[in-house]
């Protein structure tokens, strides 16, 4: 995480002293480098847009692959690489942090910066570095989108193992002396100056009496959000990455379903839910494998030790932990390929410029409980077909219907929480209730399929299929008392929504 601030100062500035601010036990002499950097981005400078920036820098102490995202106010995660040969272009281990971004397109050389960077080191009473103040003097050529130059004098204030009140100290000593706070980020954002268009966040705030368009739109800022955050964690395999991907992306289809009359052009929006139900497929294999796995852990955790013939839990371990791993590769080949690129490009596209029906302008309190109760008269006909089956194995795919309807209730109910009628959480939580105890009866159905398959699969390996029998047996009995809840909770759930 770097934490720092910039400052503007002039030519003939003198560094002020810094060695009594608090903390600080002694400053080192300086000590000069000479930086030349080179920064990479898209022709449409997609990157800096976004305040990202990836550079190629030599000289000074840190010398590399730099790629700094925005993480907050004086601070951004930054990530390094080795040099290795300039020909080899930008490390894939920083584009697939950006790749969600930048997606198919090239990334270019946009600009070089010299800088002639003398270092002031200060230390803490213990001899550790707390913070540097680097005084730059910056020579900037733009190369693309038109060739210009220009340079200036600033002052960065880095926090190493200091403080914020450290910080904050130095701030006011160095404004002091006549400094002034920067208005750019990063140098980067100073040499493109007016040809950089920043992306705004152009994301509403819905309101009772607002545009019930203000609802989907903010609700879709948020999810997109969401998945751009999650796409480098998910190549990144990091936990439970592939888990919120897949449920930003069920939240975006479910609500594009409910609020499909407020958008202009219903057939993009049919192809648009399309792309997410395959995208949402791709990731749940991966996360069926995961959701199986713990299952399956911990049943056999629970499991007497004389009831356990045979290798189960290494045959587990290996069918699913192997089977993770084919479906989390298929999935980087997916969010590799040009179709995932298109469908961001295709949201994107949608949140900057949203067509929308004329009754997207009408008030969110009188549209969005219309549109709900939809979904309620659709959730409720999928359980009046699940409840005419009787209680058996537990598996009427009408019980599956079912919990993806109350999901996309669920979904549309929370993207609606802006309009502020109690009865709109209310349907949400009951909603999230059912969606829950038929997510166990799912995940049952599913994990005694793979049971199934391995006890098949006992006899030929030499082995005691007892066990896998047993494992499904204790499942099919956790699936039918899941009905059993779901029919006892749906006798609670809300009748429909009032409208204005």
């Amino acid at each position: 995480m770097e934490i720092e601030r910039k400052f503007d100062v002039d030519d003939d500035a003198a560094v002020p002293l810094l060695h009594d601010l608090p903390g600080v036990g002694r400053v080192d002499q300086p000590v000069e480098f000479r930086l030349e950097a080179e920064y990479f981005d898209t022709e449409d400078l997609r990157l800096a847009s976004r305040r990202i920036t990836v550079r190629r820098r030599t000289g000074g102490e840190d010398a590399g692959w730099h790629l700094k995202i925005p993480a907050g106010p004086d601070e951004r995660h930054e990530h390094h690489e080795p040099l290795g040969r300039k020909a080899d272009g930008v490390p894939t281990t920083l584009l697939d942090l950006i790749r969600v971004h930048v997606r198919d397109r090239a990334l270019v050389p946009v600009a070089r910066l010299t800088t002639r960077r003398i270092v002031h080191h200060l230390h803490g009473e213990d001899g550790g570095v707390l913070a540097d103040l680097m005084d730059d003097r910056v020579q900037a050529d733009v190369l693309l989108p038109a060739p210009a130059g220009l340079h200036w004098r600033e002052w960065e204030i880095e926090l190493v193992d200091g403080s914020i009140d450290l910080l904050d100290a130095a701030q006011a000593r160095v404004t002091d002396a006549g400094a002034r706070p920067s208005a750019h980020s990063s140098k980067l954002e100073r040499t493109l100056g007016s040809m950089l268009r920043t992306v705004a966040d152009g994301r509403p705030t819905p309101t009772p009496d607002g545009p019930a368009g203000d609802v989907l739109l903010a609700y879709l800022h948020e999810q997109l959000t969401v998945l751009e955050q999650q796409d480098p964690q998910v190549r990144q395999d990091a936990p439970d990455a592939v888990h919120r991907m897949r449920v930003a992306t069920r939240r975006v289809r479910s609500v594009l379903g409910t609020y499909r009359s407020l958008l202009e052009d219903a057939g993009a929006v049919r192809l648009l839910r399309e792309e997410l139900k395959w995208l949402a497929g791709v990731l749940g294999r991966a996360r069926d494998a995961e959701v199986m796995h713990a299952r399956l852990k911990e049943m056999l955790a629970d499991e007497p030790a004389d009831l356990l013939l045979g290798p189960v839990e290494r045959r587990v371990d290996l069918e699913l932990g192997d089977g993770y791993r084919k479906a989390h590769a298929r999935a980087l080949k997916a969010l590799d390929s040009e179709r995932y690129f298109r469908l961001v490009d295709t949201l994107e596209s949608l949140l900057a410029a949203p067509a929308l029906t004329a009754r997207a302008a009408e008030p969110a309190a009188r549209v969005i409980p219309e549109l709900l109760n939809r979904d309620i008269r659709r959730l409720r006909a999928a359980v009046h077909e699940a409840r005419h089956h009787p209680a058996g194995l537990g598996d009427h795919p009408a019980l599956h219907q079912a919990r993806k309807d109350a999901k996309r209730l669920r979904y549309a109910a929370e993207a609606a929480a802006p309009v502020g009628r109690k009865k709109i959480a209310r349907v949400a939580d009951a909603a999230l209730g059912i969606q829950k105890i038929l997510g166990e009866h799912q995940d049952s159905v599913v994990t005694r399929d793979l049971l199934r398959r391995l006890g098949a699969a006992t006899s030929q390996q030499g082995e005691n299929g007892f066990t896998y029998g047993r494992l499904h047996a204790l499942e099919q009995v956790a699936a039918l008392r899941a009905e059993s809840r779901f029919r006892r909770e749906w006798k609670y759930f809300p009748t429909a929504l009032g409208t204005k």
